[in-house]
């Protein structure tokens, strides 16, 4: 009489035998689907490589005495053998860019290079800054 009474508290309370059967599918499921997941993350990062990088220092400005152009140094740090481009811009008291020029880097042997140019402005600048560089 005993059992009949605990199947059905064990139907009542979901502890019967396909419920822990499909319960360890599920738990066997997720952790395969875990370790998928897992490993072509490792693969993709693994084969994605270093590429080189590009790194740009602002080192400097001048305000031209004619106030019609600004003079920015840089320092640019990318591996040698490698074309780059970046932009330079003027800014004005307000941060509006008033002037801005795309300046193509030849590659180098040097890893890292100190660079200076000239940006002609359309208004008064009080700065002059590298907005950002990349490789072409």
């Amino acid at each position: 009489m005993a059992e009949p009474e605990t199947d059905a508290l064990a139907a009542r309370y979901g502890r019967t035998r396909t419920r822990r059967t499909r319960d360890r599918f599920l738990l066997v499921a997720g952790a395969v689907a875990f370790a998928v997941v897992l490993v072509a993350w490792v693969v993709w990062a693994g084969l994605d490589g270093q590429k080189p990088s590009v790194e740009v220092t602002d080192t400097g400005h001048q305000v031209m005495n004619d106030e019609r152009a600004v003079e920015v140094s840089w320092n640019l740090s990318v591996p040698p053998g490698n074309d780059t481009a970046c932009i330079v811009q003027a800014l004005n008291e307000d941060f509006t860019v008033v002037g801005w020029k795309v300046i193509e880097v030849p590659a180098s042997t040097e890893h890292i290079r100190s660079l200076t140019e000239t940006v002609r402005v359309a208004q008064t600048a009080n700065t002059g800054l590298i907005s950002r560089c990349w490789l072409t």
